[in-house]
């Protein structure tokens, strides 16, 4: 599968070259991102960032089964064809097989509470579902029942949360409780439940 870009009102999602690897390796070595993603190397050094473009990322869109982005801010005057914007978090699709597939993100600290992640995430979630995309018929959503920022994310996109399963989330040194939901294609871009008392 050739990689696509998406571009919204304030994100553009592309994937990251190499060209990449030093502002990748800055925006995702923080302590509150490497808290919940255990999947990336602590410290995220540049060549945990070079490695991730060169062996994960790549083979992953080659395949078809692991689809992920760089989530960039998109400046107001930014067309097609710019250089493009520095990376400040990421977006991806895992596990990608049997019509579903599993979405997570992270955001560099500097940019958080701005909207930019469920804007970025529903790019991916339309994508995802459209058949001229992968035409997915479900999306999986997983966190730690500590991880409010994300579980704020899915709720605004209209996941809903089926269950909370213990010891599900690996974390440093140990494994948390887990909230798990999932979204259809046809369900609603809202959320569809109240926003429940943290």
């Amino acid at each position: 599968m050739e990689p696509i870009s998406l571009t919204g009102k304030r994100v553009r999602l592309s994937v990251p070259t190499l060209d990449d690897v030093a502002a990748l390796a800055a925006a995702a070595d923080e302590p509150s991102t490497l808290r919940y993603i255990v999947a990336m190397p602590d410290p995220y050094t540049e060549e945990s960032a070079r490695s991730f473009i060169e062996n994960v990322n790549r083979p992953g869109w080659e395949k078809g089964t692991e689809v992920s982005w760089s989530i960039r801010l998109r400046p107001a005057d930014w067309t097609e064809g710019d250089p493009e914007p520095p990376v400040i978090g990421g977006v991806g699709l895992a596990g990608v097989a049997n019509g579903t597939a599993e979405i997570g993100w992270w955001l560099a600290s500097s940019y958080r509470g701005q909207g930019l992640v469920p804007e970025a995430a529903g790019l991916v979630v339309d994508w995802a579902f459209d058949r001229s995309g992968l035409g997915l018929e479900r999306l999986l959503w997983r966190a730690a029942v500590s991880n409010w920022p994300s579980r704020r994310v899915a709720w605004r996109l209209g996941f809903r949360v089926e269950g909370l399963l213990r010891a599900e989330v690996p974390s440093r040194g140990a494994r948390e409780d887990g909230w798990m939901g999932t979204l259809l294609p046809g369900d609603p871009r809202q959320p569809n439940e109240p926003w429940p008392n943290e």
